[in-house]
């Protein structure tokens, strides 16, 4: 078990304190205000004793929120040894009501800052070193473990609405190939475009962007969007990074979003297209058109990359009557560019169930299995490579794995402990973890703790 470093974990325990104390200083005003640690409070620092009320309705909604993951291999991978791995999230906000503050009509602002720290069990114990896992049995790590300036838009509506314009700093999957983040799985786990797409950056990196939307009608809209694509995003150090230097081009994503409802039921249904427009490498000839893992030329360079999206949510029932209760499925599935991109392709289909039981009508149950494929001509480069070298066997450090396919399934149950605290306790089952045949299928045990302060 990885030792915890109390320093850091200390200070994180004095921030929330003082964030606390900080809006407790209104606890006199309102006698009929959600008390500190109340059940049906939405914050765990309750409603500041009605300070918090008199912000929102001022047109200022603070907000903290924390997210851990830990999870522990309990049979297979690539290292047997069983241990287990934290990581976690902290996710500093404040959305402003631009009409109420400033008299900015249909205006918004938003404002997050995140600091990720801790391990990752797929890293070392699940994927083979020299392969790794095409997706993570803990979602929240990644991306560089550091503080990072997450969201800083403005948002103007036009129009009654109709005219959505959303510019500022902020990643593609806040708006496109969006989907939400209840799975600890990173298969099951927000925009997959995102994961399986080397130039498009999910949460928490943020990037220029400008994102505009009209609603055709009450139940469709069209989007597109516009995103730089700068690799020294990515870079520990470069967290809040503003300037534009080492940009490569951009990101172009359009999307069209169907929000039915049927039988009084809510769905959502997506399909998207995206354009990456700086040059990539083809995963396979050199720029003579011949196999680069021969010749060891450098490779043929495209122009862009590309790819497409569907995604469909829909609710089947309700429990008892109750619409907030019921059966919901899900599909995701992407394809990209196959003489770029490493992954080809991946499907993604699920269930979940909010409510099961009238004594837990707040908690849910999540069921989900994905498929990640790699391109064939990657395969088929690494089969030339270990060719070349001579070398067959899989035990050998200096053999290259070869990847194909990956499967990735999760059954979670969540329990709606309070308004401001879920706690989901999930089991993995990794089936050719890396794509890499030679590499055991893992069971992961996990457990999710999502919190709002």
């Amino acid at each position: 078990m990885k030792k915890i470093n109390k320093g850091k974990s200390l200070s994180r325990l004095q921030l929330v304190c003082k964030l606390s104390a900080l809006g407790a200083m209104g606890l006199a005003s309102s006698v009929h205000a959600a008390e500190p640690f109340a059940a049906d409070s939405p914050w765990m620092t309750g409603d500041w004793g009605g300070k918090r009320t008199e912000l929102l309705d001022k047109g200022y909604d603070f907000s903290l929120e924390y997210v851990s993951e830990m999870a522990s291999n309990l049979k297979g991978g690539y290292n047997d040894d069983t241990t287990g791995r934290y990581s976690d999230q902290f996710a500093l906000g404040m959305k402003v009501d631009l009409q109420k503050v400033l008299g900015w009509h249909d205006a918004e602002f938003k404002l997050a800052i995140t600091e990720r720290s801790g391990r990752n069990i797929s890293n070392d114990r699940i994927g083979d070193p020299r392969a790794g896992t095409l997706s993570s049995s803990q979602e929240v790590w990644g991306r560089g473990q550091t503080w990072r300036l997450t969201q800083m838009w403005i948002k103007q509506k036009y129009f009654d609405g109709a005219l959505d314009v959303k510019a500022g700093r902020f990643g593609p999957g806040e708006d496109f190939n969006s989907f939400p983040c209840d799975f600890q799985n990173l298969s099951f786990c927000g925009s997959q475009v995102g994961n399986y797409v080397s130039t498009w950056y999910n949460w928490p990196i943020s990037q220029w962007a400008l994102r505009i939307k009209y609603n055709i009608t009450p139940e469709v809209y069209a989007q597109v969007g516009v995103y730089e694509q700068n690799p020294s995003n990515l870079e520990t150090g470069n967290g809040f990074k503003l300037s534009g230097s080492g940009t490569e081009g951009m990101i172009l994503p359009v999307e069209l979003v169907w929000t039915p409802s049927f039988n009084s039921l809510p769905g959502e249904y997506r399909i998207g297209y995206y354009k990456s427009t700086p040059n990539a490498n083809d995963v396979y000839e050199d720029v003579n058109g011949q196999p680069q893992a021969l010749t060891g030329a450098a490779f043929k360079s495209h122009s862009s990359k590309h790819g497409w999206w569907v995604v469909a949510q829909q609710q089947l029932t309700t429990h008892d009557g109750d619409a907030s209760r019921g059966l919901s499925i899900f599909a995701n599935a992407t394809v990209h560019d196959k003489e770029t991109n490493f992954v080809d392709n991946y499907q993604q289909i699920g269930l979940t169930y909010k409510g099961p039981f009238n004594s837990r009508p707040k908690d849910d149950i999540g069921i989900g299995i994905a498929r990640i494929h790699v391109n064939d001509d990657v395969q088929d480069r690494v089969r030339l490579a270990n060719q070349i070298s001579g070398i067959n066997d899989y035990d050998n450090p200096g053999f290259l794995p070869v990847q194909s396919t990956e499967y990735n399934s999760e059954i979670y149950y969540g329990f709606h402990v309070t308004d401001w605290l879920t706690v989901r306790p999930n089991l993995q089952y990794i089936k050719h973890p890396g794509g890499v045949d030679q590499v055991d299928d893992a069971l992961v045990a996990g457990i999710k703790i999502q919190s709002k302060f």
